[in-house]
């Protein structure tokens, strides 16, 4: 009798296992459709730990949108940018203990005709799922989370610099225009190297009027910045700008010494020039709350940003 209740709480036991992974092979194939790909969907939040969608919010939303120029990873996470869909299959999932599991997934894509795209074949993802006041969330999706916390800390330092250098041009630069409302400096890297940093800078002062932001001055400061650090802050302690004139070229030559190509490139591309112009405009109205979308040089007609 003993031996028959023994196999009977083993055989519920079992059954209860059994379960166990059905219901989380079926909580992360629902999880699969909040899988960031291209955008982070409003809806997928309470779908997520909150530290894991405090990363990718301020990767999708926060930081700088030509970023994504250089580090497609931050939008495309599963699909890439061919135009397909993700068709996601759970193969496996493992408890790896009470409030952890992680879900082996097969991704094809699928072309919007529902076929797949035979091309790509079959790639593992792997979700990462942590039991949260009893619903398991998203916690991390192939090791991302790591990768976008480094990238964040990168930023945070970009940034201190990149503030630096925009107050620096602002306050000690910008003087030496005739002002209008607001001043926002374009920045463009060179190269930097420990305190140093070498860079095509812009100052430009704008008016306001309706949605457009009217150009009313403005000029080119390229040169080599020296900053020193205070904790987070930086700021700027030493500038030497290419002068004008006859001697343009060669005072540029001397101070970008090797990156004078790589300058040149920069300087000489209006193109580029006018796509960093209209990210880092689009940046300053947005963080700044400005309802405008349009900058008008004099004599030009307006340009949308």
């Amino acid at each position: 009798m003993k031996k028959l209740l023994l196999f009977a709480f083993a055989a519920l036991l079992l059954a209860a296992c059994q379960d166990s992974e059905k219901q989380l092979r079926q909580r992360a194939a629902e999880l699969c459709q909040y899988i960031p790909d291209h955008e982070l969907q409003e809806a997928a939040k309470p779908y997520m730990t909150a530290d894991f969608h405090a990363v990718l919010d301020t990767m999708f939303n926060r930081l700088p949108e030509f970023e994504g120029m250089d580090h497609e990873w931050l939008y495309y996470f599963v699909t890439g940018n061919g135009g397909t869909t993700a068709d996601f299959e759970v193969s496996s999932v493992e408890l790896t203990d009470k409030t952890h599991a992680v879900a082996t997934l097969k991704v094809r894509q699928k072309w919007e005709d529902g076929s797949f795209d035979e091309a790509s074949g079959v790639v593992e993802h792997q979700l990462y799922m942590e039991k949260v006041d009893g619903k398991w969330l998203i916690a991390d999706f192939d090791g991302h989370k790591a990768e976008c916390i480094r990238h964040i800390a990168i930023n945070k330092k970009e940034q201190a610099v990149r503030m630096a250098i925009s107050d620096y041009l602002v306050k000690e630069i910008g003087e030496q225009y005739k002002k209008g409302e607001i001043c926002i400096p374009m920045i463009m890297m060179v190269h930097e190297e420990d305190a140093l940093f070498m860079g095509d800078f812009w100052v430009l002062w704008y008016n306001v009027n309706g949605d457009t932001l009217k150009c009313v001055s403005g000029g080119n400061h390229a040169g080599l910045m020296t900053l020193t650090k205070n904790g987070d802050q930086c700021k700027v302690t030493g500038f030497e700008q290419t002068v004008d004139g006859a001697g343009n070229e060669a005072s540029a030559q001397r101070i970008f010494g090797d990156y004078f190509d790589i300058y040149q490139n920069i300087h000489s591309n209006e193109t580029l020039r006018e796509t960093v112009r209209k990210e880092q405009l689009r940046e300053y109205v947005n963080q700044h709350n400005l309802n405008v979308n349009h900058y008008q040089d004099y004599g030009w007609d307006a340009v949308e940003f």
